[in-house]
């Protein structure tokens, strides 16, 4: 299974792709000088791993996104679960809920999701 884990600068990094694209490499450039203050050299590194993992494209100088944020998250979610739980959601849940209690709403929207789920 392909590593959906980012770290912190990468997270910021994939979030300007997300919140731009599709954005030419040369601008993905601009953004990262500011927002993080890399190289050109680094940003071209980042973005290539971020390429490899299967995140993002670069094609003909426009970088764009293979995976929408939301995708992104809900894929490394499931892996977080399959690795850490054996895929059980229930016994992640309750692992969550040892230390935080759910409120009302919260109980509530999940319901709504398992109802929206059956079947």
């Amino acid at each position: 299974m392909t590593e959906l884990r980012l770290g912190a600068v990468e997270s910021r990094f994939a979030e300007l792709i997300w919140q731009g694209e599709p954005m030419t490499s040369t601008e993905l450039v601009r953004q990262a000088e500011v927002a993080l203050g890399w190289k050109k050299s680094t940003t071209y590194t980042v973005l290539k791993r971020l390429c490899q993992r299967g995140i993002f494209q670069n094609r003909d100088g426009k970088v764009t996104s293979l995976l929408s944020r939301e995708e992104f998250y809900a894929r490394q979610s499931e892996q977080f679960v399959e690795e850490t739980f054996s895929g059980s959601l229930p016994a992640f849940l309750a692992a969550f809920t040892r230390r935080k209690k759910l409120s009302q709403e919260e109980i509530q929207q999940l319901q709504q999701l398992i109802d929206a789920n059956r079947g």
